[in-house]
């Protein structure tokens, strides 16, 4: 043996077997949090990893403690990606960060639906099968007006299914200026064609008048579509034709009207002080005969799309087999019911329905959380930042309302070296146990307080302890 390969061969002796990292006291708490097969497993890959160092670089080798501690870094980098972050961007309904937070009712009741058998498809009355759209639809129907309702997993699908029942093969009429495109790059003109219809534009890009629909209209249309312009506006030297025109217009061709409102609202949101959209409401008195419309938007509840309208449409729709593809599942069902009932008792909404409350408060309010907080975030970010209250603008967020701000207020971060550092401070603060997420606007890392309750501050500043500001502003020069 070579004197080189004998230093080698005595390291490896030294190497732990699993069963001696296994007793130890650390591999005891992985034991127990993570379980024996992935503690097993990752304290095999610690020992084969420094086994394999070994070989390359003789040296001493790591004792059990010190490998049952790399195998806890190694379990712990497993963390789920899908957890719980402090939401500061200012965009209430982030579809990224997954729009509406959902209602402690709506909670309770998706809690109480996986700890239980539910009625989901069975009559107590009868003790026959039932429908699992039974359980919302007397409430959508009483909160919208409409004959009928049925409800499938988010809006686009709801579009999807009303264009597969009425335009399959046929042709499917809508304004040039409402052919939207949603987040992710999903657009109408592909919705319609997956749906298996045929679109027909009509107008134009800025101008879309009567005349054009009627031109249209033919034979072979199956449906008029009409898009709610939620995530962009036309303005100028603009004209489009209502709903309420539409759909006298649809009827005469002895067709049905889809009203596509997106974001959906169940109330006049200006008596919370902001602008007012057109409710489902408004929708089904002006006559369209389908209305589609999002659960996790302006309703702030679960993701869904639901359909409201013409009892015997909605029946239809229902025979699709289509439907049983996108339905939901009792979890959201449970949430969904739960927050509709909400909006029996509106005038304590924006208390118990977290959309709603944080697009109610007032700066004042938001303006004096930043200032109680401000001290000790400035504490714990030290003297390489300097933490300041100012003036900011939230938004709704996804597609609601995009012209529309809100008076905020937030902490405002600012290095006291080179700006490169707050790129380098928002990345710290996403890798936090719970992240932070933010956003660098004018020199400065934004903390919009807007969506932040006040029992989550403690919370708050309990994670921004993890964080060492002077190492992260010493990354740049």
């Amino acid at each position: 043996m070579s004197a080189m390969a004998e230093p080698e061969v005595s390291s490896l002796r030294h190497l732990p077997a699993v069963a001696a990292v296994l007793a130890t006291d650390e591999a005891a708490l992985l034991l127990e949090s993570h379980g024996r097969v992935a503690t097993t497993d990752a304290i095999r890959q610690v020992i084969d990893e420094a086994r394999d160092a070994l070989r390359v670089t003789p040296g001493t080798a790591p004792d059990a403690n010190a490998l049952a501690q790399l195998a806890r870094g190694r379990l712990e980098a497993r963390a789920p990606g899908l957890r719980p972050v402090f939401n500061l961007t200012g965009t209430v309904l982030h579809t990224n960060l997954g729009r509406a937070l959902l209602a402690d009712a709506a909670i309770e009741a998706a809690v109480a639906a996986m700890r239980h058998a539910v009625a989901l498809e069975y009559d107590l009355a009868s003790g026959a099968r039932g429908e699992r759209d039974d359980h919302l639809r007397q409430l959508l129907c009483e909160l919208t007006g409409a004959e009928d309702a049925t409800v499938v997993n988010n809006n686009a699908a709801a579009v999807l299914l009303c264009l597969n029942t009425f335009a399959l093969g046929r042709e499917a009429v809508v304004s040039r200026g409402e052919l939207i495109e949603i987040g992710g790059a999903f657009r109408m003109p592909d919705i319609m064609a997956r749906a298996g219809a045929r679109m027909v534009e009509v107008g134009t890009t800025n101008r879309t008048h009567p005349a054009d629909y009627r031109d249209a209209l033919n034979a072979d249309t199956g449906l008029v579509l009409k898009v709610h312009t939620s995530n962009y506006r036309i303005q100028g030297f603009t004209a489009e034709v209502d709903a309420r025109e539409l759909s006298v217009i649809a009827a005469a061709a002895g067709l049905p009207l889809l009203n596509d409102l997106g974001s959906g609202s169940l109330i006049d949101l200006s008596r919370f002080g902001l602008a007012r959209e057109p409710t489902v409401r408004d929708a089904v008195v002006e006559g369209a005969q389908l209305v589609t419309f999002s659960g996790d938007k302006l309703l702030g509840g679960p993701q869904a799309g639901f359909i409201v309208g013409d009892r015997a449409l909605i029946a239809q729709l229902n025979r699709n087999p289509l439907k049983r593809a996108l339905r939901v599942d009792k979890l959201r069902l449970a949430a969904i019911e739960a927050t509709l009932q909400l909006y029996r008792d509106p005038d304590r909404l924006a208390e118990r329905l977290p959309t709603l409350r944080f697009l109610a408060r007032g700066r004042a309010d938001i303006e004096a959380q930043a200032h109680r907080l401000q001290p000790a975030v400035a504490a714990r970010l030290g003297g390489a930042f300097e933490v300041v209250v100012g003036d900011c603008f939230s938004q709704m967020g996804s597609g609601a309302l995009p012209l529309d701000t809100l008076a905020s207020a937030a902490l405002l971060i600012r290095p006291n070296g080179s700006q490169r550092v707050l790129e380098h401070l928002a990345a710290s603060l996403r890798a936090l146990t719970r992240p932070i997420i933010g956003r660098v606007a004018d020199g400065a890392l934004q903390l919009d307080l807007r969506c932040l309750d006040e029992a989550e501050e403690a919370a708050l500043l309990e994670v921004l302890s993890e964080l060492d500001a002077d190492s992260i502003a010493a990354q740049v020069p």
